[in-house]
């Protein structure tokens, strides 16, 4: 069984402030892109334990780290089935801000439930989907969705930017969720995402913020440079998503751009 579990980007994320559970409270809007791992998982039948192969780009954690793994361990605390190979093809790059292990980890649960038939419902997927990661949950809706809480209170919105193109440049660059969190300041917000969001997207750059930038962009200061140099080529609006190193681009019509071999980029579709 096949599974494409997509990357993410966010538009504009606000820290609200930090939860006694040591979690931060958020808001921003993640929207599904074009840009996928292959997951592959088949019933394992002359081993009596679970494989996970992974190939594509390297990834610096240990297989008892991965977040695919984590999940087959949680389902199995809670649900019997039989033991399992693994084939994780990664085409999303990691520490980006694109969500790619929590969607490889919510896909995995998908994966499992079907192929399985374990009649877990959406609910029951999603608390488990939270042990996880926070922004795991939204990988199993599979669309445009208005996080709040820790990422987990998702709730539908619609967004359409047709015609625009979507540039999306990943510099060589691994950024930790964690220490990123660690360094958020809480500040009051007169602009969250949702109410920006709904205004034309020529009032985007000076209106809808990241907030994790500062104090990325201060360790960082080539990923500010990127972001200006694309509104200098015309950009209409700009941003990292997430606390990650991943930026993307909104433009009328392509550009010719010219980055550092080493940088990956993509146009999508939105």
């Amino acid at each position: 069984m096949l599974w494409f579990p997509y990357a993410k980007i966010n538009l504009g994320l606000a820290i609200l402030n930090q939860r006694i559970d040591g979690y931060h409270n958020i808001e921003s809007l993640l929207s599904p892109i074009k840009l996928y791992d292959i997951l592959e998982i088949i019933e394992n039948p002359n081993q009596n334990k679970d494989e996970l192969k992974l190939t594509g780009f390297p990834l610096d954690i240990s297989i008892e780290d991965n977040l695919v793994w984590k999940s087959v361990l949680i389902l199995r605390k809670h649900y019997t089935f039989p033991s399992i190979k693994i084939h994780l093809h990664k085409q999303i790059p990691s520490g980006a801000g694109l969500g790619g292990g929590s969607s490889d980890a919510a896909h995995t649960l998908l994966a499992i439930n079907r192929l399985f038939h374990l009649n877990i419902n959406r609910n029951a997927l999603i608390k488990l989907a939270l042990e996880i990661g926070s922004d795991c949950p939204f990988f199993l809706i599979q669309k445009t969705q208005y996080a709040k809480g820790r990422g987990e209170l998702l709730k539908p919105f619609k967004l359409n930017l047709n015609p625009l193109k979507l540039l999306l440049i990943i510099p060589d660059i691994s950024i930790s969720t964690k220490n990123t969190y660690d360094k958020a300041t809480i500040k009051t917000h007169y602009n969250l995402p949702k109410d920006v969001l709904k205004k034309p997207i020529e009032n985007w750059k000076q209106l809808l913020k990241n907030d994790f930038e500062n104090i990325i962009f201060t360790d960082f200061p080539l990923l500010a440079e990127i972001k200006e140099k694309l509104y200098q080529k015309g950009a209409i609006y700009v941003s990292l998503s997430g606390s990650g190193s991943g930026i993307y681009a909104f433009f009328s019509e392509k550009i010719v751009i010219k980055l550092p071999e080493h940088y990956r980029y993509y146009w999508l579709i939105f």
